[in-house]
């Protein structure tokens, strides 16, 4: 899940080597946070938050397979 949304994010940003993802793991849920430069952050979460909640929607689809719910947080 970390490196699917690393990925993604990557993709998004003009500075690719300031993403960063942290991962909390639970028992049954894990919070990924996403941190990005200062200038990037409008570029992650998009206009009107439609890039964020695909992220989210994509992490939520491939977490389901693994039986796993999983959070992302766009840390600034």
């Amino acid at each position: 899940m970390k490196e699917l949304i690393e990925y993604i994010a990557k993709a998004l940003v003009d500075n690719p080597n300031e993403v960063e993802v942290s991962e909390v793991e639970g028992s049954k849920t894990s919070v990924l946070e996403l941190k990005v430069a200062k200038e990037d952050l409008g570029k992650v979460i998009g206009k009107q938050g439609r890039s964020a909640r695909a992220m989210r929607t994509i992490l939520s689809a491939a977490s389901a397979k693994l039986k796993k719910r999983t959070v992302l947080e766009i840390v600034e």
